[in-house]
């Protein structure tokens, strides 16, 4: 009888592509992040479907678009009717294991007002088992750490505030107060051994979830100094934040209400004003929070091959966003520039080509059901994404998507408020994008949009979304964005219908692309 397979899905949190050495990163050390590119699929044009954290994962778990989950932000509750991975996962016989959360605020319906959930930006979603719970408001790490012997500060995370450096905010190359034998990095690994050492050699499925390279970008010795400023990236933005600004009534915001605060813990000011070596820091600083998860997964790859289970064991790594890292003088993840939705995506086993860069459009939604298809389970009709499977066999569909959609909604949350600043209502706050090699299409609920040509304009400076030459692209693009998303309304129980001999069931696929509209010449 055939050994039941595994399933080892790594989310990070935060981690852009272009912090991938396989695509192209060559001044970050990642040798475990290497080792799976080189056994198995790489995929250059991955993008996750929403950000921020709990719209992400939401869409990366119940393989739906923002537009049918409609957890459309941090705190915004998901409806209880939809089902996810995990659930999905219970009905084949695999007991779904978590490690680190969701970000997964509860449907109210489903419970009280007093429900201590909604003091807290999300917790874990149903049809999961937590074994190493992060959430809510990190308890789980934070008893950890006094479990360990570790005495606490008043305010608790001030264990990230940089030793000796209170007095001083912004980037810096100063460690954490807390060492790395007690990073979260370093529990959610302990957590990730612990389960995997209890499970014996019984099949599993685990998510194992990181915090890092999220903020504060501050990072424990040796890692805060094994990355020079000086070979970092620089930042790519015009040369005067203004300039920027006057794109977009979205990105004029952003610039002027996103602070450092959240970023460098005691940082001051709009992060608009971080000069380019600030910015350099702080990607050092990411970069070591980087490596360090990327030693975290080497002792979980060890004990894998340890107990003969790398072979039988498909992993998936990726990331729920990317981050803007001062690129557009932007911090976090926002709006509708790449560096917010392009993540890492690498799948090793399940039959993937080793070693391939593949080009294939993907997005985030398509990971719950290639786990499905790994597993042997039922993927939900009403799922937008698409198994995996062929393209890692090298065998992409003809009717594969053609373009990369997502979404991003911007209401007003307690510690954000674009919606009022920019005189919307809750409902046209919303914004969504179509984009292949050549062209960029953004619209907007209730703002003007915008139309990038790619190969002209590869960062994205130059809006031609009125410009009359781009005119007749601009029309086919909004034509294809419309399409789309009519293409992709929820399903759940379209394909049945009432007939004169009693329910039918219809069993055709829906098309993974609706048909183009006229190319524009």
């Amino acid at each position: 009888m055939a050994r039941r397979k595994n399933v080892l899905l790594i989310v990070v949190d935060q981690w852009r592509a272009d912090f991938v050495p396989a695509l192209g990163a060559d001044f970050l050390r990642t040798p475990n992040l290497d080792r799976l590119c080189r056994e198995g699929v790489t995929f250059r044009n991955h993008v996750t479907n929403t950000v921020p954290c709990g719209p992400a994962r939401a869409s990366l778990l119940t393989g739906l678009y923002l537009m049918n989950h409609r957890a459309v932000q941090n705190t915004v509750p998901l409806d209880a009717r939809h089902t996810n991975l995990g659930k999905q996962l219970r009905l084949i016989g695999y007991d779904p294991a978590l490690i680190g959360y969701t970000t997964t605020t509860p449907d109210p319906r489903s419970t009280g007002p007093k429900d201590p959930r909604f003091t807290t930006l999300g917790d874990l979603m149903d049809g999961f088992r937590s074994v190493g719970a992060f959430e809510p408001n990190m308890d789980g790490y934070f008893g950890w750490l006094a479990h360990q012997g570790y005495e606490l500060p008043a305010k608790r995370e001030d264990i990230w505030l940089p030793e000796g450096e209170d007095a001083v905010p912004g980037a810096t190359n100063r460690p954490s107060r807390i060492p790395k034998e007690l990073s979260d990095t370093t529990f959610f690994t302990e957590k990730a051994l612990t389960y995997l050492k209890g499970k014996g050699d019984k099949p599993w499925f685990l998510h194992l979830g990181y915090y890092r390279p999220h903020p504060p970008f501050i990072a424990p010795a040796p890692y805060n100094t094994m990355y020079d400023p000086a070979d970092m990236p620089a930042p790519i933005r015009a040369a005067r934040w203004e300039e920027e600004a006057a794109q977009h009534p979205l990105l004029r915001h952003y610039l002027g209400a996103i602070g450092q605060a959240s970023f460098f813990r005691g940082g001051q000011g709009a992060g608009a004003g971080l000069d380019e070596a600030s910015i350099r820091q702080m990607r050092a600083s990411y970069c070591g929070l980087m490596t360090e998860i990327d030693d975290a997964l080497g002792r979980v790859f060890a004990y894998l091959e340890q107990t003969g289970q790398w072979d039988d064991t498909t992993i998936i790594f990726t990331s729920d966003h990317g981050e803007q890292l001062g690129d557009h003088w932007l911090l976090g993840k926002l709006g509708y520039f790449d560096e917010s939705f392009r993540i890492p995506l690498v799948i090793k086993g399940a039959g993937a080509r080793p070693g391939v860069i593949d080009d294939t459009l993907t997005e985030s939604v398509d990971v719950m059901p290639t786990i499905l298809d790994i597993l042997g389970g039922e993927v939900p009709r009403a799922c937008d994404g698409r198994s995996l499977l062929p393209v890692l066999a090298g065998e992409t569909p003809a009717d594969w998507r053609k373009l990369l959609h997502y979404e991003y909604d911007y209401r007003d949350i307690h510690y954000s408020q674009p919606e009022t600043a920019l005189g919307l209502t809750m409902d046209t706050s919303s914004l969504c994008v179509v984009q292949d090699a050549d062209y960029k299409y953004v619209h907007f609920a209730a703002l003007p949009p915008l139309f990038f040509d790619l190969k002209r304009d590869p960062n994205q400076f130059e809006n031609r979304a009125e410009d009359p030459d781009y005119a007749a692209r601009v029309k086919d693009y909004a034509q294809r964005a419309l399409s789309l998303r009519l293409s992709h309304a929820e399903r759940t129980l379209t394909h049945f219908r009432a007939t004169p001999q009693g329910l039918e069931e219809r069993r055709t696929a829906p098309a993974a692309q609706p048909p183009r509209a006229a190319a524009a010449e």
